[in-house]
Parts: C-alpha cells; sequence; structure tokens
C-alpha cells in the first residue's frame, strides 16, 4: 500500500500588528503611570490591540512590563555605547555620557522621569524579576563607565589614586541621583557644573 505524503498543517495566522511598537508604546503608559496605576484597558487603548490580542502576544500585564522594561534597558544601553564610542577619547566619552543624563534630566524630560529608577522604588524589593533586570541594568552601566576609566588610565588622564571601577560606581550613582533631583525641575546650568565638577576629580 502506498504511504500518502502528510499534507503540512496551515501556520497560525500571522499577527497583524508590529509587535515592537505595541511595546514601546506599553512603555510610554508605564513609564507616565507606573506599574500598579496601569490597567489593562489603558494598555488597550495605548496598544490599539484587543485583549486576545495582546495575552496571545504577551502573556498577561506582568510579561508586558518586562519587555517593556527590557527595551528601555536596551534603548538607554544603545544611548551609552554611542556616547562612550572607543573611537572618542575616553574623556570626552565621559562627558558626552554626563551631559546626556543633564540633559535628560532637565525641564520636561527631568519632570517625566527614568523608567528604571521609578519602577527601582515601586517593584525591586518585591519582584525578583524587575529587581534582576534593574541590577543587571545598573551593572552594565558601571562596566561601561569602568572601561572607559580604564582607557583612560591607560592613556595617563586619570588623576592618581582614581580606581576606575570606584570611580564608575560613584558616576553612575551621580546620575542615577540626577534622575530624582530633575523631578524638582532643577536649573540646566547648575546640574552640568556638578556633573563637570565630579567628572575633573578624576581626571588630570
Amino acid at each position: 500500500m502506498r504511504r500518502q505524503t502528510p499534507v503540512p498543517l496551515p501556520r497560525g495566522r500571522p499577527r497583524g500588528f508590529d509587535v515592537e511598537a505595541a511595546v514601546e508604546r506599553a512603555m510610554e503608559v508605564f513609564w507616565s503611570r507606573g506599574y500598579h496605576a496601569t490597567a489593562l484597558p489603558d494598555l488597550l487603548r495605548a496598544t490599539k490591540l484587543s485583549r486576545g490580542s495582546l495575552y496571545a502576544a504577551f502573556g498577561d500585564k506582568h510579561s508586558l512590563f518586562l519587555r517593556a522594561v527590557d527595551r528601555y534597558i536596551a534603548d538607554a544601553l544603545a544611548r551609552m555605547d554611542v556616547e562612550l564610542d572607543p573611537r572618542r577619547e575616553p574623556i570626552d566619552g565621559l562627558r558626552a555620557y554626563l551631559a546626556g543624563y543633564v540633559d535628560r534630566t532637565t525641564g520636561a524630560k527631568g519632570r517625566r522621569g527614568c523608567l528604571l529608577v521609578a519602577t527601582a522604588m515601586e517593584l525591586a524589593g518585591e519582584d525578583a524579576e524587575v529587581g534582576r533586570r534593574v541590577a543587571g541594568f545598573f551593572k552594565a552601566m558601571e562596566a561601561r563607565v569602568a572601561h572607559a576609566l580604564s582607557c583612560a588610565k591607560t592613556a595617563g588622564k586619570l588623576a592618581n589614586g582614581v580606581e576606575p571601577s570606584s570611580a564608575a560606581r560613584i558616576l553612575v550613582c551621580f546620575v542615577e541621583g540626577l534622575r530624582v533631583v530633575g523631578k524638582t525641575a532643577p536649573p540646566r546650568i547648575s546640574s552640568q557644573a556638578t556633573a563637570d565638577a565630579l567628572l575633573d576629580r578624576f581626571i588630570r
């Protein structure tokens, strides 16, 4: 008896929406409202998805939030990689990195705040997955800044006694502190002067 070739089953219908665009719109909602204050209807309106499509694509609100946090972290680290481009002089890269934070903590941007700082305050102590992501982000930031400082040290640009990893931790704490202070709309000139003064303590 001749065996019949199995007929391939049709694949599921492809999604009729841009998943990454939906994640970005959800990120904006979580960023503006916070995790607990964001309700499912808020996400449905922002993403323009039905309840069924949202659950099919992302699982649930928490899973979508983690995707949004991952997107925010990826964007932030990509921006750092541009600012600390190894083709630049390391001190110039560090100044660009600090200037970027001054810009993001001034005016309307500053009052909006940082999704990661807000998330750390709201959830990191009670949500292990969120806590790991926030801690991983800060660790990745420190590593990038420490590398730039190590390059500056090799080039003879660091002050005597400055240890790159310790200085990197101080700079990361400073820029995240700027995020909090930015909620009070500090003058840009004041934030920039503070950033310059701090970096100048580490360099020749």
